[in-house]
């Protein structure tokens, strides 16, 4: 017996959410989608750390109102500077990316050195 059979993939109540979507809606999701995620990778370090608002402000040498922010999620469009600033602020010296499956590692303590030294 040679049957093919179908087989249906079940769909997430999420997939279903973002197929009913349009182009410009999806790209107005990811983009609030990646700040949520910033804003939240940000959270858990603070709390895992108990570091408060202020401290990580004076650590970063950015102010507590950019730090309260970006961890609210208030700030849309802040820079990579003051990014990397809190992220080493925080103890952070390298942010690894993967990308189609490469690891890719950034040095974030070189690059906060290379720009102060400008």
């Amino acid at each position: 017996m040679n049957k093919k059979t179908k087989t249906s993939q079940v769909k997430s109540t999420a997939d279903k959410f973002l197929e009913s979507l349009d182009a410009k809606e999806k790209k107005q999701f990811f983009e609030e989608y990646k700040e949520l995620l910033l804003s939240e990778l940000l959270l858990a370090v603070m709390e895992k750390d108990n570091i408060s608002v202020r401290k990580l402000a004076k650590l970063a040498g950015v102010s507590p109102t950019v730090v309260q922010a970006m961890r609210s999620g208030t700030k849309k469009d802040f820079t990579l500077k003051s990014f990397f600033k809190i992220l080493n602020g925080l103890g952070c010296n390298k942010l690894s990316m993967d990308i189609n499956g490469q690891i890719i590692n950034l040095d974030i303590s070189a690059h906060n050195q290379k720009k102060s030294n400008n």
